[in-house]
């Protein structure tokens, strides 16, 4: 099978989207399958075309950069080569290329597959809420072309302005058990007439691709060297982008309740921030900030796979402050679990359902410097209350599951 994966970015720029891309396409090489990623030509010292882990990226060239948006007018010529190439295209929204490269598969007689990642809410710049709905329309454009769209979690998909739009309204009507496309409620009787719920929905939840290595015992003591960590010390973990979505402010600003019952306490950021971030940052705006509680932070910079695990190992607990619906899951959360450290989680749609589904942490309210924080205080005094085997939370979030399921959609909507 040959699939083509559509998206603004991909390494070496690090986002949960371009990490769940890499995962897959990855893992989909691996299996045999012909792999092409088509993404933009973002930086300069980037190839135009090279081989990743058994993955052609192909990357259209930028005439310019707006915010995180990018501007390729080559890319329609590049798409439909691409496209006729492949048996599988797979769309990865937001993005603003969306509604053309769905009309490009229609076109080549590809069935377009959408996976929506999460909303697109720019920060609070004047120009912001233009790219919101233009980006919008476009993905909603995209959405009506494509024959599926996959989300992460049901959670997100009935709370997005996006995704709830294609998730159909489910009628009740008789059908014949073992008729296809059906959704039967759990606990009902099976009858050879019954009534059942159709739903049309567009939408196939598939869980996140999540891998990490085992943290190393040589890893962790590097690490806590590193940051000078000693006996009875806290660490507290933030695994994001330093952006304005990603609540790093609320998490500073939580310090000094968390002072209150925990005094020695060090905060690890791991991930890029400053000039490395794509886009708008606050990075600027927070120096006042970050000044005044300076002796409790450590900023990590990008890390990989393996560096990361032994992160997630030294921390104690590891906090996602999200503060909109650009979150719309959180992999780290897995990540952090199958490392054997709880998670701190904003009650956002689709980003509670790690915690919900494994119990291993604390849902608090959003943007809520001082909820954050006890929720915070509360992992860190009963750790082990939070704690759950790697096994248990693998047979949950296993990447082979995740696999499995985007080869039967790709088998089945394959040209």
């Amino acid at each position: 099978m040959k699939v083509l994966f559509i998206l603004t970015y991909y390494r070496p720029h690090v986002s949960g989207l371009t990490i769940y891309v890499e995962r897959l396409a990855k893992a989909l090489a691996e299996r045999g399958h012909t792999v092409t990623v088509l993404t933009s030509h973002y930086t300069s010292d980037l190839p135009n075309e090279e081989q990743m882990d058994g993955v052609r990226v192909v990357r259209a060239p930028v005439a310019f950069r707006f915010n995180k948006g990018v501007v390729m007018l080559t890319f329609p010529a590049i798409a439909w080569r691409e496209i006729r190439r492949h048996d599988v295209v797979s769309i990865h929204l937001p993005q603003v290329e969306a509604a053309l490269s769905a009309f490009l598969a229609r076109l080549a007689g590809r069935k377009p597959l959408i996976t929506y990642h999460c909303d697109l809410q720019m920060p609070p710049v004047w120009y912001g809420k233009i790219i919101d709905r233009l980006t919008f329309w476009d993905n909603l454009v995209a959405g009506k072309l494509a024959d599926t769209i996959v989300a992460y979690t049901r959670d997100f998909a009935e709370h997005s302005p996006f995704l709830s739009r294609f998730l159909g309204k489910p009628d009740t009507e008789t059908r014949r058990h073992g008729d296809t496309g059906m959704s039967v409620d759990v606990g009902v009787a099976a009858s050879p007439r019954r009534r059942v719920t159709v739903s049309h929905s567009k939408v196939c939840v598939i869980l996140p691709p999540v891998v990490i290595p085992d943290p190393t015992p040589e890893g962790v003591a590097a690490l806590r060297a590193r940051i000078g960590w000693h006996e009875g010390q806290k660490v507290i973990g933030f695994a994001a982008r330093f952006a304005h979505e990603k609540g790093a402010d609320y998490l500073i600003n939580a310090i000094p309740h968390i002072l209150t019952a925990f005094p020695d306490i060090r905060i690890l950021f791991a991930g890029p921030y400053g000039n490395a971030v794509i886009g708008e940052t606050i990075w600027d705006v927070l120096q006042p900030l970050i000044k005044k509680y300076e002796p409790y932070l450590t900023f990590l910079g990008t890390l990989n796979a393996a560096q990361m695990a032994d992160f997630y190992a030294v921390c104690d607990v590891i906090t996602v402050a999200s503060i909109n619906n650009t979150e719309s899951f959180g992999l780290v959360q897995v990540e952090a679990f199958m490392c054997g450290t709880p998670v701190v989680a904003t009650n956002l749609p689709g980003v509670r359902q790690p915690v919900t589904m494994t119990g291993m942490g604390e849902i608090v309210p959003i943007a809520d410097a001082e909820g954050l924080a006890q929720g915070v205080i509360r992992v860190l005094r009963e750790p082990v209350k939070y704690i759950k085997p790697r096994g248990e939370v693998m047979r949950t979030f296993e990447l082979a599951r995740t696999v499995d399921a985007y080869e039967k959609l790709f088998e089945k909507k394959r040209r």
